[in-house]
């Protein structure tokens, strides 16, 4: 039985990378930056020049989403300062389209993360369908808080693996949990928050990977 061929998609990281290539498949991150832990299998450029290169899995781990995700739709109406009306749907059209080309890849297996998008970004997606399912990090063992969608597309939902109790609100450790949503504004914010947790990329590289492997096993029985 071949390897297989996973292209982690969004990720300079190569935390969800690692995690597939620890079990002995062929992972390749891509993105728009260079990879951080100077790793030779990343490809720096647009995803969407790779999407026919034979993969057997794509896993987008943090698409651009500012402007599809609900928590952004008021700027779509009202612009922040500095910007247009125009930029905003610009903006929109962009990140929906690379999530579109990403959902509706030559690829049997795919997993985009993204949050709970508005209606505009849900319009403007190809065969959309709802997330598969909403996961937390401190189910896999993360002790921090992102409500993370799944879009999934022959792959099954993720099965927790080491959940853990979470603090009582107003304490420090609570505060300490919501790093992600309590990050300051700055040149690196962005950068920051689409670091993807370690134990949620375990639970990806054994739950997936095992599924993949049993699919292409009865395949060629």
């Amino acid at each position: 039985m071949r390897s297989l061929r996973i292209l982690v998609a969004c990720e300079f990281t190569g935390t969800v990378r690692r995690a597939f290539a620890a079990r002995g498949y062929d992972a390749w991150s891509c993105d728009l930056l260079p990879a951080e832990d100077g790793n030779n299998k990343h490809l720096i450029g647009d995803v969407r020049n790779h999407l026919n290169d034979g993969w057997d899995m794509l896993v987008v781990a943090h698409p651009p989403c500012t402007r599809l995700c609900n928590s952004g739709v008021r700027w779509l109406s009202a612009p922040p300062r500095g910007k247009t009306l125009d930029q905003m749907w610009n903006e929109l059209d962009e990140g929906a389209a690379l999530f579109s080309d990403c959902w509706n890849a030559p690829i049997e297996r795919v997993a985009v993360e993204n949050p709970v998008m508005h209606k505009h970004a849900r319009a403007r997606i190809r065969n959309y369908q709802p997330p598969a399912q909403t996961v937390q990090p401190w189910w896999f063992g993360d002790p921090e808080f992102k409500a993370t969608g799944l879009y999934l597309r022959g792959l099954p939902p993720l099965t927790p693996t080491n959940k853990l109790t979470p603090p009582a609100k107003g304490t420090d450790e609570h505060r300490t949990w919501s790093r992600v949503h309590r990050m300051p504004p700055g040149p690196n914010r962005g950068k920051e928050r689409s670091r993807f947790f370690p134990g949620v990329a375990d639970a990806m590289a054994d739950q997936w990977g095992a599924h993949a492997l049993a699919e292409m096993e009865r395949a060629a029985a």
